[in-house]
């Protein structure tokens, strides 16, 4: 068996269990400096829940075509159904469907790269199974997010206030058997053969991934893409740029992609926790112990966040990076 990310069990962090926040904040450290990912286990959410999640999914995926585009997404929704998604200027082979927190009256109107959600005409449970997944994904992930901090070192709540009106969206993906699958151990750009979702790193915070019980993610670690086995009941989660940014490099957004199958389809749903929009992203002060420098200038998040998600609709030129906001340590 080919080596994988850890397992973390989180019992009992979501719900405040005492003990449970420094346990995991150690087991969190290393995995985030090797891998940048690693499974998450012990995170409460009952597997028949998941279950009516993963049924809902497939469902939605299954609508008539005049339904799913009737909410196809668009420049000014980043929210609906799509299936001409690009990565690194590169057409993905998936479909696609994205929706976040429901809006409430009064809310202010959807700015940057967010949106409305836009619901296809469908039974309301499969909605609200739907949301539901969202909300859940949502308690896991901020709570991985204050254990993300105490592992750095930091208070718990160094990053609560970038998160008060986080800017986090479910995905989920369906990866139709492919007639052309590029190999598993293909190049970064295959010279034939198709990709799922081609190389990249998530821009926001971390991404917490449910799968299916078909392996498709690969995770580069030391230098090869590990295909990544999917556990029964635990999230994938890979941490995001801003993440390595805030840690001034002590943890990494790992590259990742995502390979096709020839008889197989694949559905997995990634939720992306991000840090509200007026959120300027730097190295967090209380890492800049003893004289070390950022090693990073700060990040607009809205900025950052627009102008990844550009490449996602046409050719959009080179991807904006971290790497871009890089300062060269003497």
């Amino acid at each position: 068996m080919s080596e994988q990310p850890p397992v973390v069990d989180i019992t009992g962090l979501v719900e405040g269990a005492p003990g449970a926040l420094e346990r995991v904040a150690r087991d969190l450290a290393v995995p985030c400096q090797s891998w940048g990912a690693f499974h998450v286990a012990g995170h409460g959410i009952p597997e028949p829940r998941l279950a009516r999640f993963e049924q809902a999914m497939r469902d939605l995926f299954a609508l008539p075509e005049p339904v799913k585009q009737a909410v196809r997404r668009s420049r000014t929704n980043a929210r609906g159904y799509y299936d001409a998604e690009l990565t690194k200027n590169r057409p993905d082979w998936k479909e696609v469907f994205d929706y976040g927190a429901e809006r409430r009256p009064g809310d202010a109107d959807a700015e940057h790269s967010d949106g409305v959600n836009q619901w296809p005409a469908a039974p309301d449970a499969m909605r609200q199974v739907l949301l539901e997944h969202f909300e859940d994904c949502e308690r896991v992930g901020l709570a991985l997010l204050r254990a993300l901090c105490a592992s750095l070192g930091l208070a718990p709540s160094a990053l609560d206030g970038a998160f008060g009106r986080h800017t986090g969206f479910v995905r989920l993906n369906r990866y139709v058997a492919c007639p052309d699958p590029a190999p598993a151990d293909a190049p970064l750009f295959p010279e034939s053969g198709r990709l799922g979702v081609h190389h990249h790193t998530d821009a926001g915070a971390l991404t917490l991934v449910y799968q299916d019980d078909v392996a498709g993610l690969q995770i580069e670690h030391e230098g090869r893409f590990v295909t990544v086995d999917p556990i029964p009941g635990a999230f994938a989660l890979n941490l995001g740029d801003m993440l390595q940014v805030w840690s001034n490099d002590r943890y990494r957004s790992p590259l990742h992609r995502v390979i096709t199958h020839r008889d197989r389809t694949r559905h997995s749903a990634p939720f992306f926790l991000n840090p509200d929009y007026e959120v300027v992203c730097a190295p967090l002060e209380g890492l800049l112990a003893e004289g070390e420098r950022p090693r990073f200038r700060p990040v607009s998040w809205a900025h950052f966040r627009d102008q990844r998600s550009a490449g996602d609709y046409a050719d959009q030129g080179t991807e904006i990076q971290i790497d871009h906001f890089r300062v060269a340590v003497e």
